[in-house]
C-alpha cells in the first residue's frame, strides 16, 4: 500500500495565490469592509514572525493581538481568527472526490502534508472533517520544522515508517516539490486536479 501525501493550500484546499485568476480564492477580499483592515495591510502579518506561529512557536492568537494595534486596528483577535479559518477553507471538491475513489481501492494511504500552524489544522482536521478521509496530517507546528527543510521530510518519514514503495507527494510549490524529489518521495507539482488524475500512478489505480 502505497502513502500518498497532499498539500492543503493550493492543492486540496483553493488558494489565494494562482497562474489562473478563474481559481483564486482571496479569503480577505471582504476584511476592510469587516473589519476596517485592507487586505494588503493584513498581508504585513505574513512577514512579521508568522514563521513562528507556522513551527508552533508562538500561538495564532498571541501574535494576532501583537500584530492588530500595529497596523492601527482594535479588532479582537479571536473574531479574526474565525473570520479567517471560516472563509479561508474552500475545498477542491473534484479533487477530494477523487481521494476518496483512491482510498476505496486499498491501494494507497492519504495523507496531508502541509504548512499550517496549530489552530487552523484543527479546524481543517474536525471542522471540514478532513479527519474522516485521511490518515493523519503532518504539519510545520506540529513537527516544529516546515517545507521545504529537508527535516520537514525526514519527520514524516519517521511517521509514516518503513515504506516498500517511494511516497508519491502533491505540492503547488516549486520548492517543495523539489525538496520532496531530493529527499527521495515521487513528488509531482499540482496546478489544477488534473496533475492529480492524469499521473501515472494514479490514473491506473483509478482506472
Amino acid at each position: 500500500m502505497r502513502s500518498v501525501l497532499f498539500d492543503v493550500d493550493g492543492v486540496l484546499v483553493h488558494s489565494m495565490f494562482h497562474p489562473d485568476p478563474n481559481r483564486i480564492r482571496d479569503w480577505g477580499k471582504h476584511l476592510e469592509a469587516d473589519f476596517g483592515i485592507p487586505r494588503e495591510t493584513f498581508n504585513q502579518f505574513f512577514h512579521q514572525g508568522y514563521g513562528e506561529v507556522a513551527r508552533g512557536e508562538k500561538s495564532i492568537i498571541t501574535a494576532l493581538d501583537a500584530f492588530l494595534p500595529t497596523i492601527g486596528s482594535e479588532a479582537n483577535a479571536l473574531d479574526v481568527l474565525s473570520y479567517w479559518l471560516e472563509n479561508d477553507t474552500p475545498v477542491n471538491r473534484p479533487l477530494l472526490d477523487g481521494i476518496k475513489r483512491l482510498n476505496k481501492t486499498g491501494k494507497a494511504k492519504v495523507y496531508l502534508a502541509t504548512n499550517q500552524e496549530h489552530q487552523r489544522a484543527y479546524h481543517l482536521w474536525t471542522e471540514l472533517r478532513l479527519g474522516h478521509i485521511f490518515e493523519d496530517m503532518f504539519y510545520s507546528a506540529r513537527l516544529g520544522v516546515g517545507k521545504p527543510a529537508p527535516e520537514y521530510f525526514i519527520e514524516v518519514d519517521k511517521r509514516l515508517g518503513p515504506q516498500s514503495e517511494a511516497p508519491l507527494f502533491f505540492d503547488d510549490s516549486q520548492k517543495n516539490v523539489d525538496a520532496g524529489n531530493a529527499h527521495g518521495w515521487e513528488s509531482a507539482l499540482f496546478l489544477t486536479e488534473d496533475d492529480f488524475f492524469d499521473h501515472p500512478w494514479i490514473r491506473e489505480v483509478l482506472k
